[in-house]
């Protein structure tokens, strides 16, 4: 079946598919890769933070079976690339992975690997819940108001990478037949991408916000474009994501029109609001309305800057986590980069990974370790245990290690399930 993997062998099962369920089994096999640079660091913290709540919440009836895949700069030395047709094979094959952070080149080099990954696995919903836990130090006189969860759409607009470099042969065409044929002047030294926003992959991003809503009994959706100015593809991501709300889930919304027109403003129990924001005018009321904003799906660019300025309000990407899901296959990782200066020196905050971490055993349906490492990382973050990233915006406390600061969070989780 590999290449290079071997199964773990006389333990563990792999979770399946029946009907539109997974089937988790008790000791699920789930792959993982490490990551670049600290990825070293903080994939064994959190590896060992969900174990050892799993084992206090399970007490030994449930267990996860690591199993490691390659990616990045170890994947280059064992297979002589940098993403192995093995990875995708097991990451479908197993459908839950966790992964730590991947480098990726800026301008030359290789293309995104976590590009490459959402796209080709169609893991089309980035999820990246947002909120505060008390004792982080913020920028914002009201961090607890925030508790977002955004719904980015993966695997289209300007992030599907359909662009050619300037002086290109391609880019040289391109900007000829629209001159020609359409009368667009585009200057010829331009390089040349293409945006496009498509019904089916807006509907289904926006369909798995709702079912989420829902599912979590949040209060709104907020659909988040820039339409506005780009009316055929984000002012269209709009008007289907009104669509999908009306057509499929009539009984359960409200749009915000209706809100006004029909009820006077007064929200009727039991329905989620639907309402839209243009994206510059939504970066302002994330910051001055926090709490007016629950779930949020937007398409692709929009999404990576507004989940960071989000995390910026409740102490940033060190602690912020990320899921990209499709319809079955979940790949968790941590939202933040490789930060290859810090590999190896078991320095920095390991937190995205493991809320990560809590977001797959929350998929998996394990909710009882998930809530004892989200108490267990707020009592340790209360106790100010913290890494340097926090500890330096706290008044005279010490950072400790990433892995002190995970055998912190153990120590709490074992304490708590007492």
């Amino acid at each position: 079946m590999f290449d290079k993997l071997d199964i773990p062998k006389g333990e563990g099962e792999r979770i399946t598919i029946k009907g539109n369920q997974l089937i988790i089994p008790d000791t699920p096999i789930i792959p993982f890769i490490e990551g670049d640079g600290i990825g070293s660091d903080i994939t064994p913290v959190a590896k060992k933070v969900l174990d050892t709540a799993i084992e206090c919440a399970y007490k030994g009836t449930k267990k996860i079976i690591w199993f490691e895949i390659y990616a990045g700069e170890k994947a280059q030395k064992i297979y002589g690339e940098v993403l192995p047709e093995d990875t995708f094979k097991a990451i479908e094959y197993f459908i839950i992975a966790l992964k730590g952070p991947l480098t990726t080149p800026v301008a030359g080099g290789y293309r995104s690997l976590n590009v490459t990954l959402r796209q080709k696995l169609d893991l089309y919903s980035c999820i990246r819940p947002v909120k505060y836990y008390p004792g982080v130090p913020s920028p914002v006189r009201h961090p607890e108001k925030m508790d977002v969860v955004i719904f980015r759409e993966n695997t289209e607009d300007v992030y599907a990478g359909i662009e050619w470099q300037e002086g290109s042969s391609e880019a040289n065409e391109l900007i000829n037949f629209l001159q020609k044929t359409f009368g667009i002047a585009i200057p010829k030294d331009s390089g040349i991408g293409i945006k496009p926003i498509s019904i089916f992959r807006t509907k289904r991003l926006v369909r798995a916000a709702i079912k989420y809503a829902i599912k979590y009994h949040r209060k709104s959706v907020t659909l988040v474009h820039k339409g506005n100015i780009m009316k055929y593809t984000e002012g269209a991501f709009r008007d289907w994501g009104y669509e999908v709300a009306k057509e499929e889930f009539r009984d359960a919304i409200i749009t915000e029109d209706e809100l006004w027109n029909e009820f006077n403003g007064k929200m009727p129990e039991n329905k989620i609001l639907i309402k839209d924001r243009i994206a510059d005018s939504m970066f302002q009321q994330i910051l001055t309305r926090t709490d007016e904003y629950d779930v949020i799906a937007t398409p692709n660019l929009n999404g990576d800057y507004l989940s960071d300025a989000c995390a910026a309000q409740i102490g940033g990407l060190g602690i912020a986590p990320g899921a990209n899901i499709g319809d079955f296959i979940g790949l968790f990782e941590a939202t933040h980069g490789s930060a290859p200066k810090y590999t190896g020196m078991d320095k920095v905050n390991p937190t995205s990974l493991i809320l990560s971490g809590v977001l797959m055993l929350q998929y998996m349906d394990w909710n009882e370790p998930a809530q004892l490492i989200e108490k267990a990382i707020a009592k340790t973050i209360q106790e100010k245990r913290v890494t340097y990233d926090l500890a330096r915006l706290m008044d005279n406390v010490t950072p400790i290690k990433c892995s002190e600061y995970g055998n912190a969070i153990c120590e709490n989780i074992k304490k708590i399930s007492q």
